[in-house]
């Protein structure tokens, strides 16, 4: 009996359907990987948790709060008595603690740092004040005092002078912090979020088996990088909102211009983090270079304290950094308003960062 041979099936409908689902594959991998970090509940902790609770302790513990009150020592001495009268009825006597002990007690408990000063009188009959050069509160105790106690005696300034104290949303450290914390935030959670997945999958042969799938490699790393943009929009609303609520932090800017620089900020380290992970074999290796990566950004990048105290000899290149340009970026549009277009220089460097790093890893990258 003759068999009847099919026509062999045409390949052009195959490779019409792969083309016409060209982004199915992406799509799918993104899906995945949301659904294996919403699965772990030491991301939800290291994404969402630990900003928060960062943010509340740094902002507690640099709160606005009233002037500190400086502990002073006198010496026991024929003038003791008159010169805590005079710290007493001085204008800013509420500033002051001051205590009469012998010479021996206000010397020991000075260098204790118990006090920030030791009143004494010298052999002239004038006042005499111990303090130490190397502690801030003991150099400006010493300004206070000899003020105080000039003042309290009938000193009379040649110029009137007014201070008025200021503490104003904007102006507080817990200000400046919130948006380096949004920059630090995603720095980590790209570098850590994506390398450590990387080389946890090439340790556990998950990659060769992608090998043999029609899924292209732009798209594999495509769809990791681009996972962090739907964790960086809860996480900047998580901590925007909590700094608003907890500590009446003033959003000045747009939230659009806000979401776009952190959506670029999520996709630039994103690339970073893979291309620091596309050789990397094991755990222990990607942790040393992923550390390597960041630990000069947390230095310099302005997340805790004005990168503007370094030499400014080193500030080209520490604006060059991109943990630096996000921060940069943040703080211009959260605390002054400043408009998107405004941040292009910033924006740029967030751009060659992602684009070159993404290129390089693409480059590089292998499935074993």
């Amino acid at each position: 009996m003759a068999t009847v041979e099919q026509p062999p099936v045409a390949a052009e409908p195959q490779r019409a359907a792969i083309t016409n689902g060209r982004w199915i594959g992406y799509a799918r991998l993104l899906q995945m990987r949301m659904l294996e970090l919403w699965r772990e509940p030491e991301v939800i902790f290291w994404v969402f948790v630990f900003p928060l609770l960062l943010a509340l302790g740094l902002g507690i513990a640099f709160r606005s709060k009233p002037a500190d009150i400086t502990p002073l020592a006198i010496i026991d001495g024929p003038k003791a008595q008159e010169v805590l009268n005079l710290l007493q009825h001085s204008p800013d006597h509420a500033n002051f603690q001051p205590e009469i002990l012998s010479a021996a007690a206000a010397l020991d408990g000075f260098r204790l740092g118990k006090y920030a000063l030791v009143v004494s009188m010298d052999d002239s009959g004038g006042l005499q004040f111990r303090y130490d050069p190397a502690r801030p509160e003991s150099v400006l105790a010493r300004s206070q005092v000899d003020d105080a106690i000039e003042i309290a005696a009938g000193r009379k300034n040649p110029i009137g002078t007014q201070s008025k104290a200021s503490s104003e949303p904007g102006a507080r450290y817990i200000d400046f912090l919130i948006p380096g914390l949004l920059g630090m935030n995603l720095m980590n959670s790209g570098m850590w979020g994506i390398g450590f997945a990387l080389v946890e999958m090439r340790q556990r042969k998950l990659l060769k088996r992608f090998v043999a799938t029609p899924m292209r490699r732009s798209d594999f790393l495509l769809a990791l990088a681009s996972s962090r943009l739907v964790l960086m929009i809860i996480e900047v609303g998580l901590l925007l909102v909590f700094g608003v609520l907890v500590f009446h932090v003033r959003v000045e800017g747009n939230l659009l211009s806000i979401l776009l620089i952190g959506a670029l900020g999520a996709v630039s380290f994103g690339g970073v983090g893979l291309l620091t992970a596309s050789r990397a074999q094991k755990i222990e290796s990607v942790s040393g270079l992923i550390n390597v990566v960041m630990m000069p950004m947390w230095i310099f990048s302005g997340v805790f304290f004005s990168y503007e105290r370094f030499p400014k000899m080193l500030l080209p290149a520490i604006r060059a950094l991109p943990l630096t340009a996000l921060n940069d970026a943040m703080r211009a549009v959260i605390l002054q308003g400043a408009p998107l277009g405004a941040q292009l220089g910033r924006i740029a460097v967030l751009a060659i960062w992602g684009g070159v790093s993404f290129v390089l890893a693409l480059r590089w990258f292998r499935w074993s």
